[in-house]
């Protein structure tokens, strides 16, 4: 009887630690980022802890994973290795949602203010564009941006031959004689235009709030994992609070973020200043909830079915449902992209 009743409380202690044990086990999550002027504050807060703390916070772990190739991580994102993954707008709709994978917008981190721009070499306005070679990455925003900017001079793409060049090489091929016109990004337009003989006739801030950053996560993923989307709203306004500050805090995370960038404080402030941060909840929520949001996605949605980017089944722009406050654009029974301001409006009343 003795030995029974060793043996009961043995297996009642083992029984107790092992149900302890699961009941600690944390639910692991996976998001990815990539260099870049409005995403470095996911590097820092993963170094910071910041992000860490959040997922304690609700008792799920949250690995941050930084992917040098940002097309690569959108499209490991798309086959399921991550939860989540920064990228802008047009991509979300033309990668993930157009390879049939919902996606929500959790956060909306920035806008393009300047960012990215249009510049020729030896033209005074976008309308001395017309005839020239243009070399951008092809089908990106650069792409989209440039199409956007013809439009406002009442010129086509057809006015223009597009010569896909990769960003790597940009600046090096602006450098030469037979190239006279580009369309790229921070901090290569700052390289280019630092060139003599150069000028910018077109940039983002002409089109604000059309090349969005976001913090993309799997839809379903969401659902059933709440505590997901507050832990990354909750670090990442942690963060903002951080680098939007005026003190030595503020100076510290920017300068470790320009550091990670491959740049220093000041040029890390340049692009800063062309980029519009939402450094509050509420300052994203009134693009999100704004009726500008789904004519923005209309016209990317139209730029990326003329160029074959929706998928060859796709029989027009309004292939792909994408969903805000205000409503839908496009198929509502096809509905891959949204535009969800829960978690931010949590943030903006203070209830993470």
């Amino acid at each position: 009887m003795l030995r029974q009743s060793r043996l009961k409380k043995v297996l009642l202690a083992i029984t107790l630690s092992l149900s302890a044990a699961c009941a600690s086990a944390a639910e692991p999550f996976k998001v990815c980022w990539s260099i870049y002027v409005g995403w470095m504050p996911w590097g820092y807060g993963a170094e910071q802890k910041i992000v860490d703390k959040w997922a304690k916070k609700y008792g799920i772990e949250i690995e941050v994973v930084q992917i040098n190739d940002y097309v690569e991580s959108i499209n490991q994102y798309t086959a399921g290795q991550f939860d989540g993954c920064v990228m802008t707008n047009m991509d979300a709709l033309t990668i993930p949602a157009a390879g049939g994978v919902d996606s929500t917008a959790l956060i909306v981190g920035d806008f393009s203010n300047g960012n990215d721009g249009v510049v020729l070499k030896g033209g005074k306005t976008l309308k001395d564009i017309k005839g020239q070679q243009v070399n951008l990455v092809e089908l990106s925003v650069s792409h989209y941006l440039l199409a956007r900017g013809l439009e406002t001079v009442g010129l086509k793409e057809s006015d223009v031959k597009v010569v896909n060049t990769s960003d790597a090489d940009m600046v090096a091929v602006y450098g030469t004689k037979d190239v006279t016109a580009v369309t790229t990004w921070n901090p290569l337009l700052s390289e280019i235009l630092a060139q003599p003989n150069s000028t910018k006739v077109f940039d983002s801030s002409q089109i604000p709030g059309e090349i969005m950053d976001l913090m993309i996560v799997n839809t379903e993923t969401l659902k059933k994992n709440p505590a997901l989307g507050k832990a990354l709203v909750g670090a990442w306004y942690e963060i903002m609070g951080v680098m939007s500050g005026s003190d030595k805090a503020a100076a510290a995370a920017k300068t470790a973020m320009a550091v990670a960038s491959g740049t220093d404080l000041a040029g890390f402030e340049s692009q800063l200043a062309s980029t519009k941060m939402f450094y509050t909840p509420a300052s994203a929520l009134a693009l999100i909830n704004s009726e500008e949001l789904l004519k923005t996605m209309q016209k990317v949605a139209e730029f990326s079915f003329d160029h074959g980017l929706l998928g060859e089944g796709a029989p027009d722009a309004k292939y792909i449902g994408v969903e805000g406050p205000k409503g839908v654009y496009g198929d509502k029974k096809n509905v891959k992209l949204r535009f969800d301001a829960t978690y931010m409006q949590m943030a903006a009343d203070k209830k993470l």
